[in-house]
């Protein structure tokens, strides 16, 4: 899947371009993961999700051609995973990890996915609060879930992903994500 979100035209508003993701994009993704949780995956786990795991799927996101973000799911039958996702903390707020989630649902959805769960740190409110707009919520904690701290994951779950109320959802927060993106420096 390569979406291209960049569309030509005079004065159109940047977005990311989100492609799959290559071992030659590990470098760059391996120093974000390492700015951006406390126990990075290494090398060999990227590396064997993208060319060895016919389940996943890992995305780069692109903007002003370097890589700003990544994110990957499992789909599973009619079950998704979102396995992984950052933003190079350095251009986070700028809704770039938002578009990121899209791909990532749209992917979700493109392979016959009827719901998508992941686990999120328990103090990361802005992570939370994201998935939430997307219509997760919480369903269960897993204690001590994270091993550089014990801190504890929430597990959450979006569902009906076919359905014509999520799709409609998604169409509305995706205009509304494109009215803000039009408006990014």
């Amino acid at each position: 899947m390569k979406a291209e979100l960049n569309p030509a035209g005079a004065g159109a508003p940047k977005r990311l371009a989100i492609d799959r993701m290559s071992t030659t994009d590990l470098p760059t993704v391996l120093r974000i993961e390492a700015l951006s949780f406390g126990t990075a995956w290494p090398v060999n786990a990227f590396a064997n999700e993208i060319r060895d795991n016919k389940l996943a799927h890992y995305f780069t996101g692109r903007y002003d051609g370097a890589i700003v973000a990544y994110g990957g799911i499992w789909s599973i039958l009619e079950d998704a995973h979102i396995t992984t996702i950052a933003v190079h903390p350095d251009q986070r707020g700028r809704k770039f990890g938002e578009e990121m989630l899209i791909a990532l649902l749209d992917e979700a959805i493109v392979h016959g996915a009827s719901w998508i769960t992941l686990e999120v740190r328990e103090s990361n409110d802005s992570a939370q609060k994201l998935y939430r707009k997307y219509g997760f919520t919480t369903v269960s904690t897993r204690r001590g879930y994270y091993s550089d701290n014990g801190e504890n994951a929430l597990v959450m779950w979006a569902g009906n992903l076919k359905g014509e109320l999520y799709a409609a959802r998604l169409r509305a927060l995706r205009a509304a994500l494109d009215d803000e993106i039009a408006r990014r420096p």
